[in-house]
């Protein structure tokens, strides 16, 4: 599974602490970047390879769903960063997309494989057999909005995202028919 950030501070470069002097929107980016966003952990139901037809359940590991916050500061400023997950989308790999209002709902123990999920579900119609190393490239990302204040000033930074992706192997089951016996 592949993770990626898209804050500065992901990339190794974290920004230095703010000062009374800086504007507006650098104040900002002071808090934002004091932020350690988590990164989705991709969870499936049927674990391992999918079936055509069947109703695929997607969520995220309901740890990494949830308020972030961090507090930059330097004598006589301070500035605070808030981020909030407000939804997430699926690149399903099959030229569809699934956006979803939360993380997602887990697969029951002992539920049914032909109940499809309440809020975030996929149903393939094609098995990925064509498909380079025989599965469909699968990226979900959680949007965050940030809001900061600090220095008698605030803002928000909306939808910062982080990325992660795996691979779903898509099977087709086969019926064969042998005739009365």
């Amino acid at each position: 599974m592949r993770h990626t950030r898209t804050l500065q501070e992901a990339e190794g470069s974290a920004a230095p602490p703010p000062t009374k002097e800086e504007p507006k929107g650098a104040v900002g980016g002071q808090g934002r970047s004091q932020v350690h966003l988590p990164l989705p952990r991709i969870v499936d139901n049927p674990a391992g390879e999918q079936l055509v037809s069947l109703p695929t359940w997607l969520w995220g590991d309901p740890a990494s769903w949830g308020v972030c916050s961090a507090t930059a500061q330097v004598p006589g400023v301070m500035v605070t960063a808030v981020a909030r997950p407000t939804s997430v989308s699926w690149s399903m790999g099959d030229g569809t997309s699934v956006s979803c209002p939360g993380p997602g709902t887990p697969f029951p123990p002992g539920g049914d494989p032909w109940a499809p999920s309440p809020d975030c579900g996929h149903v393939y119609r094609d098995s990925s057999a064509a498909q380079a190393g025989q599965a469909f490239p699968v990226i979900a990302t959680v949007h965050w909005s940030v809001i900061w204040w600090g220095v008698g000033q605030g803002g928000t930074f909306p939808d910062l995202t982080t990325s992660a992706s795996t691979q779903f192997r898509v099977a087709e089951a086969q019926a064969l028919g042998t005739g009365p016996r």
